[in-house]
């Protein structure tokens, strides 16, 4: 086997001649590139390995990471012969923004062995010049800046066809930005609408849909309709078709979705998505046409929808399941996963979430914010140890009257209101996590429960041991109401 730096190039006929129809990134450093006619290439570099190009697998192979990047957009495709599609729209916040989402798909790729650029912008034609074209690995253009970012571009990042480029240039037309401040009627005379329209398709003049990909194996369904359907009525009665066909397909394969994705394809050819996504396996087909309905105001269905597909993006496996018992009464048991599911769509993934556990004595890095779609948390709650509902952040200061250093709180002052305690329960002395940072090897909190006059409870801490000045200032602090 060759070492992995050694330079390799791909062969393919090109006419007559046999030609380099692809190079890894050490032929490319060398000077050699795909079109370049092969006898060239090995004068250029002798010894250089050549292996008989497989356009049919590349295009296997692109189509099964089409499939793959799903996980990021449902909508992608390929761009042969070395490029995706992916429409972002909606997704990005899914993924801690555009930047994070171009950085973990570029990352994912490069530690399976796959060397990739990303970019996005509002337009595809833009995004793809970026891509291939700017000096940044991951470049994100501002929205509407799609002209200013590809302006110093060259025009071969247009994707016109290779004699109006040359003709272009013979014109003293190199850049993109040239370009768009030339007459549109001469330049439409001498190189066709052909040129006008990539140049348009990249500005946002002119739409460019992508035909997305669905994996084989998903459970979908679709329907096509002789009239664009228009109204929210018709779109929720073709809702309540779909999820019915595909919970029965569920049920064939004893699955239940996780993540659903409908796609709107309109007469214009440009398709929009909803992409929801459930806290617990389910086929309940009421429960997802309401999840997926209620949601329908976020879709511009244009000049009629012409049809429409739903299809199950991510699934497990969920097994019947009894829904009374013996005696002929409903389940005690109560499902929230349905609420969950609506307030995610309602009020978005952002706004809604679960508190877990982690594993840490220190009361604020003891739960986990995490999303209502998770399944495990990372620890169990500690047994036997009292904790408030609700827990202040940052701990808000207190006066306090108390006798150091083990006597309880006699009375406390939180908001220029005055309570006096009644009951107390404590001291519980947590310690700092010293292996975090070297500041905490001392720290020292003493925890206090206490009840005022009205039954009210609270949640104090003293800051330190009372004894030795170095765990704390004795400052006093109400950190949680139970």
């Amino acid at each position: 086997m060759s070492p992995v730096e050694a330079p390799l190039v791909t062969r393919a006929h090109d006419g007559r001649r046999l030609a380099v129809a692809a190079a890894n990134r050490a032929a490319q450093v060398l000077g050699l590139r795909p079109g370049m006619p092969l006898a060239h290439a090995q004068a250029m570099v002798p010894g250089l390995e050549v292996a008989a190009a497989d356009p049919e697998g590349d295009a296997d192979a692109l189509a099964d990471l089409a499939a793959w990047c799903l996980r990021y957009s449902p909508l992608t495709a390929p761009d042969a012969p070395g490029g995706l599609w992916i429409d972002a729209t909606g997704c990005a916040h899914l993924h801690g923004g555009e930047e994070a989402m171009l950085e973990d798909l570029v990352g994912r790729l490069g530690r399976s062995g796959v060397a990739a650029r990303a970019a996005i912008a509002d337009t595809p034609g833009a995004a793809w010049a970026m891509v291939r074209h700017a000096r940044k690995l991951v470049s994100i253009v501002p929205p509407a800046g799609q002209a200013d970012a590809i302006a110093l571009l060259p025009v071969t990042a247009l994707r016109m066809p290779s004699e109006a480029v040359a003709g272009l240039r013979r014109l003293g037309l190199d850049l993109i930005g040239q370009l768009v401040s030339t007459p549109r009627g001469p330049l439409a005379r001498r190189f066709g609408a052909e040129a006008l329209r990539r140049l348009d398709q990249a500005l946002g003049c002119a739409p460019e849909p992508i035909t997305p990909v669905v994996p084989p194996e998903a459970v979908q369904h679709s329907l096509a309709f002789p009239e664009p359907l228009l109204t929210a009525e018709a779109l929720r009665f073709a809702i309540d078709r779909l999820t019915e066909a595909v919970c029965a397909g569920l049920e064939r394969a004893a699955l239940g979705a996780r993540r659903l994705d409908l796609l709107f394809e309109r007469v214009d050819d440009a398709t929009k998505v909803l992409r929801a996504g459930m806290a617990r396996p389910t086929r309940d087909a009421r429960h997802l046409a309401r999840l997926l309905g209620e949601r329908l105001e976020e879709v511009d269905p244009g000049f009629g929808v012409a049809a429409m597909r739903l299809v199950v993006a991510l699934a497990e496996p969920l097994a019947p399941t009894q829904a009374t018992t013996s005696l002929g009464r409903q389940n005690a048991e109560v499902d929230i996963a349905p609420l969950v599911d609506r307030l995610t769509a309602r009020f978005g993934a952002g706004r809604v979430f679960r508190a877990l556990p982690i594993e840490s004595d220190v009361p604020e890095r003891s739960v986990w914010r995490t999303s209502p779609l998770a399944d495990v948390g990372r620890a169990a709650w500690p047994p036997g140890l009292r904790r408030p509902v609700r827990l202040i952040a940052p701990p808000q200061p207190v006066q306090v009257l108390s006798v150091l250093p083990d006597q309880p709180p006699a009375a406390f002052t939180w908001r220029r209101v005055r309570h006096r305690v009644r009951r107390a329960d404590g001291p519980e002395r947590i310690a700092g996590e010293w292996w975090r940072r070297d500041a905490e090897r001392r720290a020292v909190r003493d925890y206090w429960a206490v009840e005022n006059e009205e039954g009210r409870r609270f949640w104090l801490y003293r800051r330190g041991d009372g004894a030795d000045p170095a765990t704390g200032d004795l400052a006093w602090f109400l950190h949680g109401i139970f």
